[in-house]
């Protein structure tokens, strides 16, 4: 039961992630690399805000827009400079890599001290309890204020660019404009995701954002395999669903005993099951209706 309650609270905190992710890899159709920078910056701002005294609640919050600084500066490289998105996305996070030390100033930081966290702050003396109650509220607010933004004139212009940009451009929708403002709220979610998760952890690690793209398409491409044809919002909601799911399969299978050092192989044979499954199940309904097809022909 433990490994249950643990999997839904790290689900919850992880499909900020997963929500940011899909904000490029599905609205603007590009697999953004710089998750796997922001997301750790994110966590290194924070942590090295709460060491030195300031404010958790604004230590995250300087976690989110430095992700967002890290969005624009991907959203200029590949707008501006016209360089392409995947080559654009592994850029940013190379560099930011660097920045990552400098912020830290050393690989990892601990938090482990008695330094206060989002989480400490709260008045529920169970820190799992903390954890579900702060995450579900900024989750909350994150999924409201998107499905709000993407309602509006400049939201719809975004995702009209996402469709079909020749199309939106025509209409005078600036797509360059609207890329950046993508990427910036899509790598601050990252961020913001990155910031909480150290101070749940209790550390930051200059290493913490190496396949944590791989776990956002995890809950994206399971959320999607969940439901079909819905809303905005609603495909927002099953993202924390698909997150929690994914989260539940990497438990049950740490506690079969597999060995952690193959991990992260693990994730990548998983999202290739995952990815392959459209296909997989177009194969099985063709070879359904041709069988249907040759019992029809053999009854007459």
């Amino acid at each position: 039961m433990s490994i249950i309650i643990a999997s839904i609270y790290q689900g919850l905190l992880w499909s900020l992630m997963a929500i940011g992710v899909y904000l490029t890899f599905r609205i603007l159709d590009i697999a953004d690399m710089t998750a796997e920078g922001s997301f750790p910056l994110g966590g290194a701002i924070c942590a090295s805000c709460i060491v030195n005294g300031w404010s958790p609640i604004i230590a995250t919050l300087f976690g989110f827009l430095g992700g967002m600084a890290a969005g624009f500066i991907s959203g200029i490289m590949h707008t501006k400079l016209e360089i392409p998105a995947l080559l654009t996305g592994i850029l940013t996070m190379t560099g930011l890599y660097s920045i990552n030390l400098f912020v830290m100033g050393k690989a990892n930081i601990s938090l482990l001290g008695g330094e206060k966290t989002i989480f400490t702050m709260t008045p529920v003396a169970n820190e799992n309890t903390a954890i579900f109650i702060v995450g579900g509220i900024v989750v909350a607010a994150v999924i409201l204020l998107l499905v709000i933004f993407f309602n509006t004139e400049m939201g719809l212009a975004a995702r009209a660019v996402g469709n079909n940009q020749n199309m939106a451009a025509a209409n005078g929708v600036s797509v360059d404009n609207m890329k950046m403002i993508v990427y910036m709220i899509s790598n601050g979610l990252i961020a913001l995701c990155g910031a909480l998760m150290v101070q749940m952890n209790g550390f930051a690690d200059i290493s913490m954002g190496i396949g944590t793209l791989v776990i956002a398409l995890a809950a994206i491409i399971i959320a999607e395999i969940l439901l079909k044809n819905i809303t905005f919002g609603q495909r927002l909601l099953t993202i924390i669903l698909g997150s929690i799911i994914y989260r539940l399969i990497i438990a049950f299978v740490l506690d079969r005993g597999v060995d952690p050092n193959a991990l992260r192989l693990f994730y990548s044979l998983l999202l290739t099951i995952f990815l392959s499954f459209p296909f997989i199940s177009k194969k099985i309904k063709q070879r359904q209706l041709r069988q249907k097809n040759r019992q029809e022909m053999e009854g007459k």
